[in-house]
């Protein structure tokens, strides 16, 4: 039996007196891509940090591959999940390629430079990123598209099995947004599973295997995603009618 990568048991979010998501039993099984969605101040970061060991749940459960991240050395576990936060601080000057080579620190010991081995794999994850060409750019000269690739790309060199991605798509244009939808669904592939919080219906429906939806109240649905996109949680989260439509085998939602 396969362990799933992620299981949550009766989870609940909160920060204060707020409940964001309230007694959620979550599992993120291998291969798997799931989309969280939810109208703004819903809980999706929190959510997502909270998955990726951050922060400890107000109530429930959370094991990684069948353990608690109390288990996990901080390596150990970042070598099994990789987080991809909103924003991306750059307080130093740095090459895109030595940007990239960070993804690499939990497999490196202590005292360990990185190897040609190391090198490779920061190089191929640019390659996937679109970025070949750019590694001796400085990363204060990058647009807010190409900053994004670079943190995505990090993340590739870091070759976790499980993906928490918030707001991947983030200043990124159509061409490159559909390029790292592909990519991602294309690592679920290779068995491993992508956790992203994301914010256009549309794309959600094409690409995710599942939704989780934040209604912003504390509760949350999960399941197949014609299942929770044609339920009426969708107009009920997100405050306003929605319709969907067919158009060659996929479901379009519009605002009525």
């Amino acid at each position: 039996m396969t362990l799933p990568l992620l299981a949550t048991e009766n989870l609940t979010v909160a920060l204060g007196d707020r409940v964001f998501c309230r007694a959620l039993d979550l599992t993120v099984s291998p291969g798997h891509l799931i989309a969280v969605l939810g109208p703004n101040g819903a809980g999706k970061t929190l959510l997502l940090h909270t998955l990726a060991g951050l922060r400890p749940p107000a109530v429930g459960n959370l094991l990684l591959e069948g353990r608690p991240y109390t288990a996990w050395s901080g390596d150990a576990a970042a070598r099994c999940r990789g987080l991809l936060t909103q924003q991306q601080s750059d307080f130093f000057d740095s090459s895109v390629l030595e940007t990239t080579l960070i993804g690499r620190h939990p497999h490196l010991g202590r005292w360990r430079w990185e190897s040609a081995q190391d090198l490779k794999i920061a190089r191929s994850a640019l390659i996937a990123t679109g970025l070949e060409g750019l590694e001796a750019r400085s990363i204060l000269s990058l647009s807010g598209g190409e900053r994004q690739r670079v943190a995505l790309a990090a993340l590739l060199a870091q070759q976790p099995r499980l993906f928490l991605l918030d707001e991947p798509l983030n200043h990124l244009d159509l061409h490159y947004q559909m390029a790292m939808l592909d990519l991602f669904k294309h690592l679920t592939s290779e068995r491993r599973s992508i956790v992203l919080v994301m914010h256009d219906l549309n794309l959600a429906a094409r690409y995710a295997d599942k939704i989780l939806l934040l209604d912003g109240k504390g509760s949350a649905s999960f399941g197949a995603a014609d299942e929770v996109l044609q339920s009426g949680d969708l107009n009920r989260a997100f405050g306003h009618p929605l319709r969907s439509f067919h158009v060659d085998g996929r479901s379009i939602y519009l605002p009525e």
